[in-house]
């Protein structure tokens, strides 16, 4: 049995875990959450677009407007056999808790919401507003969640200050790791078109195969940028090649490859797109080329937000944390380009994604105690 004040934060978190939200499902996290948010004087706001629901919550009318964001969807739980316990009934394991969701990020939300309770409670006339912005679309496509609730935001000019994203930023220890930024994303789909063939009759077919290989090869090659001090070099990664009919003796008509570039501030999208074009004239290809822009990148630099996460992760857990720019994107990269201050600090992200996926049950009181420190360091 779990006592004391960290029994707030997992009885939220095993309510949340408990329900199944796999992507762009909710199952009732929301309204759980705006149940216990609107006893402590928040305005709650339902945006629901097309198949995802998210939430606006605030308290407060006037600026600077401090802002949770995070998600209630987790990605599916995958192979049922391999998990030690059901995925969506937590179970508390030698001080962890398991569950899908339980790192990524349904434990972060729990500590949001108790520690803003705690923190209204003891400061009931802060200053500016505090805020939950809350979607259900973060693992699936990004469509209809945090993009269209900052839209719908920015339309009746509702501005966001800081912003915390609830993200499982830490690596070896909770705290160790905040995210102060990401990388942009942008995804490359090509078709290489060639002519089908007989493989014993080279000179009646073009191979597109061949064609692109050393169109590839240049690229994979290629340093894009040095990168700087938040953000390493982009990087250039091939996902995907697809070609043939499934017989060894055609050669096929066509070649579909997808890749991606993580890239830093140094370069743009557009001239990643262009260089990438011009490789692919260079060596004749006849192709088709379509582009996804995932995300920009984003970085929050020394200032406000930044400061005060440090001070509060070092005056809760001891430890210096280390900002960085690693991993995927975040639906932060939706928050940062309104002019918001944007930070990514959760538990540890080992288990995220995977089967078995777990987060220290003390852990969840000391994120709570993260978040509460922050606040009263941006609000009193």
């Amino acid at each position: 049995m779990v006592k004391g004040m960290r029994q707030d934060v997992l009885a939220l978190a095993i309510e949340l875990i408990d329900r199944a939200s796999v992507t762009p499902e909710d199952a009732g996290c929301q309204p759980l959450m705006a149940k216990r948010l609107s006893k402590v004087g928040f305005d709650i706001e339902s945006m629901v677009f097309h198949d995802t629901t998210n939430m606006w919550a605030r308290r407060g009318s006037m600026g600077p407007v401090f802002c949770f964001a995070g998600h209630t969807d987790v990605v599916p739980a995958g192979d049922l056999s391999l998990w030690h316990s059901d995925p969506f009934k937590s179970e508390i394991r030698d001080g962890y808790l398991y569950g899908r969701g339980a790192a990524d990020m349904k434990g972060s939300l729990a500590a949001m919401v108790v520690a803003t309770e705690r923190f209204v409670t003891e400061h009931p006339n802060h200053k500016g507003s505090i805020a939950f912005l809350i979607t259900s679309d973060e693992e699936g496509p990004f469509i209809n969640g945090t993009v269209k609730v900052i839209e719908t935001l920015q339309a009746r000019n509702e501005a966001i200050t800081w912003s915390l994203v609830g993200e499982p930023s830490s690596s070896q220890r909770l705290g160790d790791v905040v995210k102060n930024g990401r990388r942009g994303s942008l995804t490359g789909a090509l078709k290489v078109k060639g002519t089908q063939g007989h493989v014993a009759y080279p000179d009646l077919v073009q191979n597109p195969i061949h064609a692109v290989a050393p169109a590839l090869a240049e690229l994979s090659a290629t340093q894009w940028d040095q990168g700087n001090r938040y953000f390493p070099p982009t990087s250039f990664q091939v996902s995907n090649i697809h070609a043939g009919t499934g017989a060894p003796n055609v050669v096929p008509g066509y070649c579909d490859v997808l890749f991606n570039f993580r890239y830093s501030t140094e370069v743009t999208a557009d001239q990643l797109t262009q260089a990438v074009q011009s490789v692919f004239d260079k060596h004749q290809l006849e192709y088709e080329l379509d582009w996804t822009y995932n995300g920009v990148p984003f970085l929050t630099d020394d200032g406000e937000l930044l400061s005060a996460t440090r001070q509060a992760i070092s005056e809760v857990t001891g430890i210096e944390t280390d900002p960085q720019t690693s991993g995927g994107t975040s639906d932060g990269r939706f928050i940062a380009p309104t002019g918001a201050q944007v930070i990514e600090v959760g538990p540890i992200n080992a288990t995220i994604h995977k089967v078995n996926e777990c987060v220290n049950v003390d852990d969840l009181e000391t994120l709570a105690r993260i978040y509460q420190r922050l606040l009263e360091k941006l609000l009193c």
